[in-house]
């Protein structure tokens, strides 16, 4: 794990082009990098870390950077563990710009706003306790007001475009195949007759999924700072996910069960029911109620049909239209929490789409308390689940959990579906590395330390390049990378 700070003799004032890693640095959550080149800093994602109650209380921390001397965000997508602390870093004195992709921005608009609602919640249950403790009560991290004012810091930006953002910064970002909008960061940094460009990946898609295309190939880098959500493990072939979603649909419907499936808004809802509407006859769909209850998720939907210039070719003839229901017809949206409640009467024939993916928030945490108890109850997992979450609870086989202060039994039976997952594995990572000419340094960051040291292995074996494993705090003198070397 790399720790680079400044040799002796020399203050850390005098580094005019570094980037320092202030989060996502040793776990998957909170993404945040600050990079600092000719007199200007830019933060590159600024994102809530996400977990147990610990991890999650970090998010009123305040930031081992001062806000109000940001003059720039470039933020690489919309997932809230990159995003979901920008209302904060704005409240906390930033009064720059946000870039990002004009489809990252209208996601944002939906999720930051959700964010702040959920904040609001959070501070008023536990305001309720407190009260009858005689405690004072505390404030929400942010609001629905805070995150509609942030909105309008939000500049949208088109992939494959260089733009210079500030004087010594150029940015293009590159289509990342991870969510709509989702964008690799090229950064071009001068200083002195200096030049470095710095190459950010943000979450990459897992390549041949469906929906959007691949993710962009970059040929050149002096430094590239890469995710390894999933650097320790390969995922199935998308043949054996559909096989086996299609032995999940059918043991369901022999046992007259209910299948829950705990998805993220963004992205994993939308490529389940593109796998649901493409499978439809095949797996005998018809028979079924299919249920998207997210109110977010629904507009994130909505958000993807507006931007199917984004599409593969052949997600672009399959959803051009908006043609959701004609595909599904036995699809309902259930937009009021009286349509998600009567859900809860369901007993068999029914799948439930809902958030959240880690099962920490949202309606699907009620249709676990409604469902996970029943033996012929299948719960599929469809995305990464941080430690400390309710969801990776249930993945690690949990016999009981805990909601709302009721303890309940787990005899439903759970699958993890890794073909789904909207990160590349760790051949998709090496895949995309290997594009670089010249094969160039590597910083690892988005990733618990058993998936970071597994790719740093991996990529040892293919680079004569320093691989370093960022730790919290850690910084890289950009105008000096034989250190890099010597680290």
């Amino acid at each position: 794990m790399i720790h680079v700070s400044a040799p002796p003799g020399r203050p850390y004032h005098e580094y005019t082009m570094d980037i320092r890693f202030h989060g996502a640095a040793g776990e998957v959550t909170g993404s945040c990098h600050l990079v600092e080149v000719a007199g200007r800093r830019i933060l590159l994602d600024c994102g809530l870390i996400q977990g147990g109650r610990k991890d999650e209380a970090r998010n009123r921390d305040a930031f081992p950077f001062d806000p109000k001397r940001i003059d720039a965000v470039v933020l690489s997508h919309a997932h809230i563990d990159h995003s979901g602390r920008i209302p904060l870093l704005i409240r906390a004195g930033f009064a720059g710009p946000v870039h990002t992709h004009r489809a990252s921005r209208d996601l944002c608009r939906i999720m930051l706003k959700d964010a702040g609602y959920l904040n609001e919640k959070d501070a008023e249950w536990e305001n309720r306790k407190r009260q009858r403790k005689g405690l004072k009560p505390v404030a929400p991290i942010y609001t629905m007001q805070d995150a509609i004012d942030a909105m309008r810091r939000f500049r949208g930006m088109a992939y494959d475009r260089k733009t210079e953002i500030l004087p010594g910064i150029d940015v293009r970002l590159r289509d990342a195949g991870h969510i709509l909008g989702s964008s690799i960061v090229e950064l071009w940094l001068a200083e002195r007759g200096q030049r470095r460009k710095l190459v950010f990946s943000g979450d990459l898609g897992h390549r041949g999924a469906p929906i959007l295309r691949d993710p962009t190939p970059v040929a050149d880098a002096d430094l590239v700072v890469m995710e390894s959500t999933y650097g320790d493990r390969l995922h199935r072939s998308r043949q054996e996910t559909r096989a086996e979603l299609a032995e999940v649909i059918a043991n369901s419907r022999a046992e007259s069960g209910n299948i829950l499936i705990p998805a993220f808004a963004v992205g994993r809802t939308q490529e389940t029911l593109y796998h649901l509407a493409t499978n439809y006859d095949a797996w005998g769909l018809a028979d079924w109620q299919i249920f998207l209850d997210s109110p977010m998720a629904i507009e994130a939907t909505e958000v993807y049909l507006r931007h199917t210039d984004l599409y593969d070719r052949e997600a672009a003839a399959l959803w051009d239209g908006n043609r959701h229901r004609k595909l599904l017809p036995n699809l309902t949206f259930s937009r009021t929490g009286r349509q998600s409640m009567q859900l809860n009467r369901v007993r068999s024939g029914a799948i439930i789409i809902a958030g959240s993916g880690m099962c920490n928030g949202g309606r699907i945490r009620h249709h676990l308390k409604h469902n996970v108890w029943r033996g012929n109850c299948h719960v599929v997992i469809v995305g990464f689940q941080a430690r400390g979450t309710l969801g990776r609870a249930l993945v690690d086989g949990a016999k009981h959990i805990r909601l709302w202060g009721e303890t309940i039994r787990v005899a439903a039976k759970i699958h993890t579906i890794g073909g789904l997952s909207a990160h590349a594995d760790q051949a998709g990572l090496l895949g995309w590395y290997k594009r670089f000419e010249g094969r160039p340094p590597v910083v690892l960051v988005h990733g618990e330390p058993q998936a970071s040291s597994a790719l740093q292995a991996e990529l040892r074996q293919i680079a004569n390049a320093p691989i370093h494993i960022a730790g919290p705090g850690a910084r890289v003198d950009l105008m000096d990378m034989k250190q890099l070397f010597t680290a």
